[in-house]
């Protein structure tokens, strides 16, 4: 289910026209994400909720790196990419600045 990183930098490379040099570094960027979450997974002992808590900022931190690849033009389409798939997997869980309310104190 997971596409490799050299699969996510080519559909960035189709989707916001990378030069081969963009491309080249977001691979990178996308490489070192998939060892650290690799990491992460083997280190919850199967906690989902624990992964997820330490995964948010590792994909904060590469969306970062793969934002300072590319141009401003780039930056708007990339935004808005994230922002449908965030739509699309239920509103983003929580993700993007969306934290749960805290329930009401009465």
């Amino acid at each position: 289910m997971q596409r490799s990183p050299e699969e996510q930098a080519k559909g960035l490379q189709t989707q916001l026209k990378l030069t081969d040099d963009q491309t080249a570094k977001v691979t990178a960027i996308y490489q070192m994400q998939a060892k650290s979450m690799d990491s992460v997974r083997t280190a919850s002992n199967g906690d989902r909720q624990a992964m997820m808590q330490a995964m948010r900022p590792m994909r904060e931190a590469t969306n970062t790196k793969v934002k300072a690849v590319l141009t401003a033009d780039q930056v708007t389409a990339y935004d808005k990419m994230q922002a449908e798939m965030r739509n699309r997997m239920g509103g983003g869980g929580g993700q993007g600045g969306g934290n749960t309310p805290p329930p009401n104190e009465k």
